[in-house]
């Protein structure tokens, strides 16, 4: 399949998950990959799954919270691949449920500045390389917790919520320029992350699912080809919108 061959994107926590999932989508549809994450052994993992697909991808160590990291996980992909069509700006963390009043500074600090001002960063170097060759897409990855509220991790919830306000807000900016800008907003989706925090809870688990209308959680490769369409031609009219890819979920 080659619906995104000569084009390139960036995938930002790409070591795992929704990540790395999407990175090998966009590879076996042709695109050349740069998975940028902080984590090392994980992203080359990524790198070599892409290359065992027939892929081309590199690796980029990159904290989305640094702007110099930002920045030359850019420049670093226009000097290795000449352009940019792609940016799925992914990278993010959960917060652990706590009474609001025992939350930290550094927590909220840090959950602000990996979800929201990585975002915003990684649009603020990405779309400067679009415009130079007539756009592109940028999907941001928001969740569930921006359409609604959850006990116990208001800081990540209002992350969440300031990513789609940021999404939208560069959508309209961007509109006529050639760049079309969505976010994803998954339900629970069956990673990793997910498998530690939750996952050796049987009780806990199998209340999850249940929560979903369709049974059960999502899988990584999910959310991945609802991101590709975000970025197809199929959503060309498709500008400043949030789709949610969570089951049900949110329509109980």
């Amino acid at each position: 399949m080659t619906m995104f061959a000569r084009k390139v994107a960036i995938i930002t926590g790409g070591s795992s998950g929704i990540g790395r999932a999407t990175a090998i989508a966009f590879a076996k549809q042709g695109a050349k990959v740069v998975v940028a994450s902080r984590r090392i052994q994980e992203s080359q993992e990524t790198v070599e799954l892409i290359r065992n697909v027939g892929g081309e991808a590199f690796f980029v160590k990159t904290d989305v919270s640094q702007e110099a990291d930002v920045k030359t996980m850019v420049e670093k992909t226009i000097e290795i691949y000449g352009r940019l069509d792609y940016g799925f700006n992914n990278a993010g963390i959960d917060q652990i449920p706590t009474p609001l009043p025992e939350q930290t500074e550094e927590t909220f600090d840090q959950l602000i500045n990996i979800n929201l001002k990585g975002v915003w960063l990684a649009m603020k170097y990405e779309i400067p390389q679009m415009l130079k060759t007539g756009g592109g897409a940028i999907v941001n990855t928001a969740s569930i917790g921006g359409l609604i509220g959850f006990p116990g991790i208001p800081i990540y919830i209002a992350s969440k919520h300031a990513v789609l306000g940021l999404t939208k807000a560069a959508a309209i900016e961007y509109a006529k320029s050639g760049i079309r800008i969505n976010a994803i907003s998954p339900g629970t989706v069956i990673t990793d992350l997910f498998e530690r925090s939750l996952g050796k809870d049987p009780q806990m688990k199998e209340q999850i699912m249940a929560m979903h209308p369709i049974g059960r959680a999502g899988t990584p490769e999910e959310i991945a080809s609802a991101v590709l369409w975000l970025c197809s031609e199929g959503a060309g009219f498709t500008i400043g919108q949030s789709l949610t890819v969570d089951g049900g979920f949110t329509v109980q």
